[in-house]
């Protein structure tokens, strides 16, 4: 098999994108207008949600979450330490306190035991993580926020409606994915995806959030708080403002600016309609590896069982008895064969940002023990199944 080049994971972008891309330059609209409005109605419906509201990231939907639920200085977040900065940077953002809990032995979901008791009076949120596109065990988080109940008091009134300590999914990688019979955005309290580029679907940047309905809390209301975050605290977005006679405004707060815009949102509106089509290319690629794999010494992330299913986002493996510098040395050799990998993720606690803190990587074991042996593939929808195969075989020389 000669050398291919295997880039790790380019966008998945049509003539039919670039085609509603170039109608909204066209439209005369370009910023935060009809399309973005369009896209938020069609991811809610996705996610069989009775709202969504799509800004700049993933990241900007995770902060501006947290300050809708009024946390900062003197509450407590907590959040996995084995995931990307921005599970946690959200949580130093806001003021609150970062409180990182170690995974499960050889699982990439929190370790729950330690959830349940890292919960204090100061507990705000849960940040869960959605690691690869499988999601969380939500009923066991659910029912940890309930039996810590009698500690938890409310510091504003969507919390107090809330009832529970907020669980605010990171599933920037997990949209599509289900489990028991219910899809990710209709689950958590708050639910929080990215629509970046290496993302399943993507809008070059950009992300969405969706909610559950709240008892007692008119979700327009909870829409037009968000539009507050995210545009200055202004009154009025620009295309209210468009209608004739009404360019009167005011400022309710100094807030902020992470908007999305109508050319992000064209993109999404054609990489959703054919999301299913994607996820389902996905699959095949993960059934490939799933073959290709038989019979060497790793464990792989498990994208699909008896009760979920996964968005496949990642194709992760571990090498059973390798280090990080065996590892490593593969990824080198794998990528002058040109395979591009990754490794996902360094533990926060390793990060100087999180050192800075505090926190110390030898007191999140299993954390670390994924780490040390992890190696990424590629898996994203150019990928052909000539390429995958070239993956594996790549791989396995090495291994």
């Amino acid at each position: 098999m000669k050398n291919m080049q295997i880039p790790f994971s380019p966008p998945d972008i049509t003539e039919e994108e670039i085609a509603e891309v170039v109608d909204t330059l066209r439209s005369g609209w370009i910023t935060t207008g009809p399309k973005t409005k369009e896209f938020e109605r069609e991811i809610a419906k996705f996610c069989h949600a009775s709202r969504a509201v799509c800004l700049n990231s993933a990241t900007a939907c995770s902060e501006m979450t947290l300050r809708l639920l009024g946390i900062g200085p003197g509450d407590e977040v907590i959040t996995s330490a084995y995931t990307y900065t921005a599970s946690a940077s959200v949580i130093a953002h806001v003021g609150a306190k970062i409180v990182l809990v170690d995974t499960q032995k050889d699982s990439y979901e929190m370790d729950y035991t330690q959830l349940e008791k890292a919960i204090t009076e100061k507990t705000k949120a849960i940040i869960p993580v959605d690691l690869g596109g499988v999601m969380c065990d939500y009923d066991k988080i659910f029912d940890i926020v309930e039996k810590k109940r009698s500690l938890f008091y409310a510091s504003n009134e969507i919390q107090e409606k809330i009832g529970h300590v907020a669980v605010v999914a990171d599933a920037a990688h997990a949209l599509g994915a289900g489990r028991n019979g219910k899809l990710c955005g209709e689950i958590a309290d708050f639910t929080c995806f990215s629509f970046h580029a290496v993302k399943n679907l993507t809008t070059a940047e950009g992300g969405a959030v969706v909610w559950k309905d709240i008892q007692g809390i008119d979700n327009e209301e909870l829409y037009k708080k968000y539009m507050l975050l995210s545009l200055h605290g202004q009154s009025k977005d620009a295309l209210a403002k468009t209608k004739q006679g009404a360019w009167e405004y005011d400022v309710l707060d100094t807030y902020f600016k992470c908007n999305m815009t109508d050319i992000m949102a064209a993109i999404g509106l054609v990489q959703l309609r054919r999301y299913s089509s994607l996820m389902k290319r996905r699959k095949e690629i993960i059934q490939i590896y799933e073959k290709g794999l038989e019979n060497l010494p790793v464990n792989t992330l498990k994208h699909y069982g008896e009760n979920y299913s996964s968005s496949g986002h990642l194709y992760l493996v571990r090498l059973k008895g390798r280090n990080r510098q065996e590892c490593n040395e593969i990824i080198i050799k794998m990528a002058e064969d040109g395979v591009a990998t990754n490794v996902h993720y360094k533990p926060l606690p390793l990060l100087s940002a999180y050192k800075n803190r505090g926190f110390d990587v030898l007191d999140y074991p299993n954390s670390y023990a994924l780490y040390e042996n992890e190696i990424t593939f590629p898996l994203h929808t150019k990928l052909t199944n000539e390429e995958a195969e070239y993956v594996i075989a790549t791989f396995r020389k090495y291994v």
